[in-house]
């Protein structure tokens, strides 16, 4: 008997990057990437055919979103916004956070599992200790689970799951040694293509994430937060 089909978003970070490795016990997989205009586009796309490739997921799509970079507002997509050094007990949004992005994105994930009849789609947001970005919580993915429901065709069954939006950095490393994820291909740095800063809001947050499960980041950085 074949596997099911889910989609899973996959920016080429470590949470998409577990995401995926959790994904693939139990499905076959067909792979979303976006381009959006952000800073470290090039490398994240880099990174994703990389876990694509470690998983042998032909299936893979890549989608422009150049709006949301002409829209700006974020760091991450205005190069006139410097990318802030990491606070990890700031109780604001950031300057990272890119407007609206999830539900762009999801839309078309949405729109090709349509078409792919794929029954889940899959995406690594985080909400606990994540930068604290409204499109990453629980009940944002509850809402557009309703909003899937309302707005495709009768027959299609499309659930967005959110397998690590409960858990702790820390968690979602010892997650990624125990399922033998290729950590060492993902890409976290929100400003960096070569080596990691080490400071932002990102690599702090998985920094953070390696040193609490005492296992060594496989990839390079140009200095640590801690």
């Amino acid at each position: 008997m074949s596997k099911k089909l889910s989609v899973v978003l996959v920016s080429g970070g470590m949470d998409s990057c577990v995401t995926a490795a959790m994904v693939a016990q139990e499905s076959e997989m067909a792979f979303l990437h976006v381009n959006y205009g952000q800073r470290t586009e090039a490398r994240e796309l880099e990174a994703f055919h990389a876990i694509a490739d470690h998983y042998h997921v032909a299936n893979r799509q890549i989608f422009e979103l150049n709006f949301l970079k002409l829209i700006g507002g974020s760091s991450l997509t205005d190069t006139n916004i410097p990318v802030a050094r990491a606070d990890l007990h700031n109780k604001e949004i950031p300057s990272s956070y890119v407007p609206f992005r999830n539900t762009h994105i999801l839309s078309m994930a949405v729109s090709w599992a349509e078409v792919l009849r794929a029954g889940e789609i899959f995406i690594g947001a985080v909400e606990e200790d994540s930068s604290g970005y409204p499109d990453c919580r629980a009940a944002y993915f509850q809402a557009f689970n309703n909003l899937i429901e309302v707005g495709t065709k009768p027959d299609t069954k499309i659930k967005i799951r959110t397998p690590l939006i409960g858990m702790k950095k820390k968690e979602i490393v010892l997650k990624g040694m125990e399922l033998r994820a290729p950590l060492d291909l993902t890409w976290s740095c929100y400003k960096e293509d070569s080596s990691a800063c080490g400071v932002c809001d990102s690599c702090a947050l998985r920094l953070k994430g390696f040193r609490e499960a005492g296992v060594k980041d496989p990839i390079p950085y140009k200095e640590s937060f801690f």
